[in-house]
């Protein structure tokens, strides 16, 4: 087996999926599908080939708490600036818990923020040589 990606799937834990979904939505100018199998539900970002891009989703069940102040930081495509996505933060509910920041210039941009659930995101965007 060859792996491609370090990550290919992950999940964002939620208490209001609808709110979550409205929130991502409006900071990354897309639109995700829902999935519901009982008392789990979904709403899963676009992936255009699910066997060799990395999927993920917003997951809302009794036992994923969100959490702000640790744990693992999933870093979303922020391309082709970090700073586009950060300007919406707020807009939508949310709070910005590390302005763009640069890494170097062979490694981009990062920056995060705390969505309208709680948890703590990063964004990172490459340098603009590679894009």
């Amino acid at each position: 087996m060859t792996f491609t990606n370090a990550i290919n799937w992950f999940e964002i834990p939620t208490t209001d999926i609808n709110r979550a979904q409205k929130f991502y939505e409006a900071i990354f100018d897309m639109k995700m599908t829902p999935v519901e199998m009982g008392d789990f539900k979904m709403r899963v970002f676009p992936l255009t080939d699910p066997m060799t891009g990395v999927g993920g989703a917003l997951a809302q069940q009794p036992d994923f708490v969100p959490s702000a102040n640790g744990g693992t930081l999933l870093y979303l495509n922020g391309n082709p600036d970090v700073q586009q996505i950060l300007d919406k933060v707020e807009a939508a509910g949310g709070k910005i818990a590390l302005p763009k920041t640069e890494i170097s210039p062979d490694y981009g941009y990062m920056g995060a923020f705390i969505d309208t659930e709680g948890n703590r995101v990063g964004v990172h965007s490459f340098p603009e040589k590679y894009l």
